[in-house]
């Protein structure tokens, strides 16, 4: 117990206190400034530090930031996956203010409330994503936060709001986010029909077995295939298909053994 709590003390104590955060901006005119990032919500734009010089990026005049990864950022989200959520949560609240608009806060506001969804406070988990999404809106239906926003959403049944944002993403153009939404056609199915054999038979029609046909080998596939693949052998088993659930396994642990689905 005690040198759990030495890495948890060790794991914030990188967040303390936040330096420099450097990156590099590309303007849409193709120029690249690379040094100290900070955002100024009241400019609304990028201030960047490049040794003496300093530079007023705009967001509109913005194609694209590259954000370098907070320090022990890897640590924190492995305690999420491993099932410590509530020990990842200070650490992740603070790289959420911290890289506020710098890239950062929507990976890690992802994990935020992926842990909240896991310690069974969805309203905490909406809040974290609703602070981001007053940012950045588009991040309720594309990008690496919206999948923990439909949880939420989906947890606390807010239906109307969860089925407009799923309908936005399937009709994207960004990959991630169209089979994201596919899983969480499943996962909808599931719960909608307390897993009775008919939900687990539409969950697979609906959700999982697109992806794992309509995903696979194509870029990005290892953000999506994995959990498509375990709840896809859930289903299975639930079926009483052993065989196809084993297979479903073998896939998971074989193509994408380094995933926390595998190792559930």
């Amino acid at each position: 117990m005690r040198t759990h709590a030495i890495i948890i003390l060790g794991v914030l104590a990188t967040f303390t206190a936040v330096g420099a955060i450097t990156g590099t901006i590309t303007k849409k005119d193709g120029e690249k400034y690379r040094g100290a990032v900070r955002w100024s919500n009241r400019e609304k734009a990028y201030l960047l530090k490049e040794g003496k010089i300093e530079h007023t990026i705009k967001e509109d005049e913005t194609a694209g930031i590259d954000i370098e990864k907070p320090d022990g950022f890897d640590a924190v989200v492995a305690q999420v996956e491993s099932g410590q959520a509530d020990a990842a949560i200070p650490a992740l609240q603070k790289i959420v203010k911290d890289y506020a608009h710098l890239q950062w806060d929507m990976i890690a506001g992802r994990y935020l409330a992926e842990a909240y969804i896991a310690a069974d406070k969805p309203s905490e988990a909406k809040k974290v994503c609703d602070d981001i999404i007053k940012g950045e809106p588009s991040a309720q239906y594309r990008g690496d936060l919206a999948p923990a926003y439909w949880s939420a959403l989906l947890s606390l049944n807010q239906r109307s709001s969860l089925e407009k944002w799923l309908e936005k993403a399937e009709k994207g153009d960004d990959r991630f986010s169209r089979g994201a939404a596919l899983i969480m056609r499943g996962n909808i199915a599931l719960k909608d029909g307390k897993e009775t054999a008919e939900a687990c038979r539409k969950a697979l029609a609906d959700g999982y077995l697109r992806v794992i046909l309509l995903y696979k080998n194509v870029e990005g596939a290892e953000k999506l295939q994995p959990e498509a693949l375990f709840r896809a052998a859930y289903c299975f088993e639930k079926l009483g298909q052993s065989v196809r659930a084993d297979f479903m396994r073998t896939e998971l642990k074989s193509s994408y053994a380094s995933s926390p689905w595998a190792k559930k």
